[in-house]
């Protein structure tokens, strides 16, 4: 994936103008080069993920020894996986972790023996509803082995009969090491965060979470860009459950000034965008999100918080109450090719790439530039003709949204709206009211009240 050429925006707000023709091909070959590698909740799959990130972004990558004690949690032994198959009498291998990574149960123990088929049976897993697809299936917490296979095949073996016989190896390792996370920090005007979370622990699954780790370092080099960035941003990749908790446990300091995150996953397919809320449900990004998904293009849907799914609910749980909701495309759990080996790459589009990344910069300029305002001439309507605001000659032909947001800015901006109140009452794009009021602070009919961010609330 190329850097970005260098652009000249001032604010995130103005990057929306600035997204590079093209990006959605970059950000799929970065997905194409990341297919390959075997993740798992550590190991050097992970390793050498954040390596090939680390060639498109600045990224500290932090060990953290087995056995570590974090929040309820310990930090598991590491695992990796070298070689495993079933073969048959004949040598033939029928099932190959060299011709899929999702093959191989995650976290299975190693194993070297002659099997019958009534004795492999138990460890084999497969789905009937979906004949043609290997699973993804781990066991991270409870030691076993087993292999991921289609459908198909199990029938194959089950038509062999259950005397058949098995040559099953898993070459694996699970010993104490380390897991292994990226970071990323973006300093901003203020110390007040933002944080855009990946995770890093599937193994050959495009959508799943892939898109997502692709468009969290696109917007990392696309935020790079930005002359004023007010937030800070903080970019993790991290492996599910463990990693964010495991984060959280050793970044005390940091949390405190955390104001929003959004977790990426399934970001890559052809269904349209939702955003599930935070916990609290009405926090700032979850305002801003349901205003730009409610205004795009292609218009998304906002959902309630439910304390499963991603790793929100890490963030979210009730000790640390993080206001940092899960941007989605396709919801985990409803597309048929969810987590079994049909989401490769070519169930990821790169024109759904791109606009993950454009609807993400839209809902940071959102919380980037709002901002509550005072009209200075609030007794009636001021006249904007003479201040160059409005047309001199009515049905000429312009923009009628330019002059619409200009009014409503004026109406509004009693000192008490904001302009994200003001877009989402007037159906209007955010950048529309923004730039509305750019103009009016140029000519002194507006006052600046509350900046943005804000002071954090008190919870």
């Amino acid at each position: 994936m190329n850097t970005p050429s260098p652009v000249a925006v001032t604010t995130v707000t103005d990057l929306q103008s600035h997204i590079p023709q093209g990006l959605g091909t970059d950000l799929h070959q970065l997905v194409s080069d990341l297919y390959p590698f075997c993740r798992s909740i550590t190991g050097n799959g992970v390793r050498a993920t954040l390596e090939r990130l680390s060639t498109c972004i600045a990224l500290d990558t932090h060990e953290v020894p087995s056995g570590t004690p974090v929040l309820d949690w310990t930090v598991p032994r590491e695992w990796n996986v070298h070689a495993a198959w079933v073969a048959d009498f004949h040598g033939n291998r029928l099932v190959d972790f060299a011709a899929s990574n999702l093959h191989v149960l995650g976290y299975s123990t190693p194993i070297n023996a002659t099997l019958t088929f009534a004795e492999l049976r138990p460890h084999l897993y497969s789905l009937p509803e979906t004949p043609t697809a290997v699973p993804y299936r781990t066991s991270y917490w409870a030691e076993r082995w087993g292999f991921c296979i289609s459908h198909e095949m199990l029938q194959q073996l089950e038509a062999r009969g259950p005397d058949a016989q098995y040559h099953v190896v898993i070459d694996s390792s699970l010993e104490d090491g380390h897991l292994t996370y990226g970071e990323s920090f973006l300093p901003g005007d203020t110390d007040r965060e933002i944080l855009v979370h990946a995770h890093t622990c599937h193994p050959s699954l495009a959508n799943d979470n892939l898109s997502g780790i692709a468009v969290a370092v696109s917007l990392r080099q696309l935020l790079a860009q930005v002359q004023h960035r007010q937030y800070s941003y903080r970019f993790v990749f991290l492996p599910g459950t463990i990693g964010p908790i495991t984060w959280l446990a050793r970044n005390q300091a940091a949390v405190a000034r955390i104001d929003a995150g959004i977790v990426l996953s399934n970001v890559g397919d052809r269904t349209s965008l939702s955003f599930k809320r935070s916990q609290r449900e009405t926090t700032m990004v979850d305002r801003a999100a349901a205003h730009v998904l409610g205004t795009w293009h292609e218009p998304g849907a906002t959902i309630a918080f439910s304390p499963f799914g991603y790793d929100e609910r890490q963030y979210c749980s009730p000790g640390f109450d993080l206001a940092v909701g899960c941007l989605s495309r396709g919801i985990h759990g409803t597309f048929p090719e969810y987590h079994t080996s049909l989401d490769d790459c070519s169930f990821v589009d790169p024109a759904a790439l791109a606009d993950t990344v454009a609807a993400v910069v839209a809902i940071l300029g959102v919380m980037e530039n709002d901002a509550t305002y005072l009209n200075t001439s609030p007794y009636a309507e001021p006249q904007l003709g003479r201040r160059g605001l409005y047309r001199s000659l009515s049905g000429t032909n312009v923009d009628p949204n330019r002059e619409l947001a200009l009014l409503w800015v004026l109406n509004q901006s009693d000192g008490r709206r904001s302009l994200l109140d003001i877009a989402t009452r007037a159906s209007l794009p955010f950048k529309v009211i923004r730039d509305a009021a750019d103009l009016l602070l140029e000519v002194d009919l507006l006052q600046l009240v509350t900046p943005n961010p804000p002071t954090p609330p008190t919870l």
